[in-house]
């Protein structure tokens, strides 16, 4: 049986399309849970609750949407970056979004919280870049077994 993540978070306002992009995932069969979370004020929430071991739940990949209402993800991460470490994990942010803003992608490369920048909608192919860049150990098999 191959690897699998054992948490992805997606943070976005937009049901459809995190109905979309849990689908993507699943079909891949790369993560053991998908959370999802309608808000930056919700996704903070879920990473500062600690478990009754003293754990919180460092999902090990996050999918962030920018434009959102209440809560950007801008300021998802400006709010982000004050958690603790260890509420931070090793945890990798990349963005899934439709602005076709040069401004932002040319700011996503500013922050290094920002690992990758995709646009909308995520595809089999944007996953397996992501997976390929930032987990390549769990891919063996996994990307041939798909094209």
């Amino acid at each position: 049986m191959k690897q699998k993540l054992n948490k992805i978070l997606l943070i976005d306002d937009s049901d459809a399309d995190n109905f979309i992009h849990k689908r993507v995932i699943q079909k891949a069969g790369i993560a053991h849970e998908i959370i999802v979370k309608n808000s930056g004020e919700a996704a903070l929430e879920y990473l500062s609750t600690e478990a009754a071991d003293g754990q919180y739940p460092t999902p090990e990949l996050v999918l962030l949407d920018i434009n959102m209402p209440s809560m950007n993800g801008w300021e998802f991460l400006d709010a982000y970056n004050e958690l603790s470490i260890e509420q931070k994990a090793d945890i990798i942010v990349c963005m899934l979004t439709t602005s076709t803003s040069p401004k932002d992608s040319a700011k996503a490369k500013t922050l290094p919280q920002i690992k990758s920048y995709l646009n909308k909608p995520l595809n089999l192919q944007g996953l397996t870049g992501i997976f390929r860049q930032h987990f390549p150990e769990l891919v063996e098999g996994w990307i041939e077994s798909k094209n």
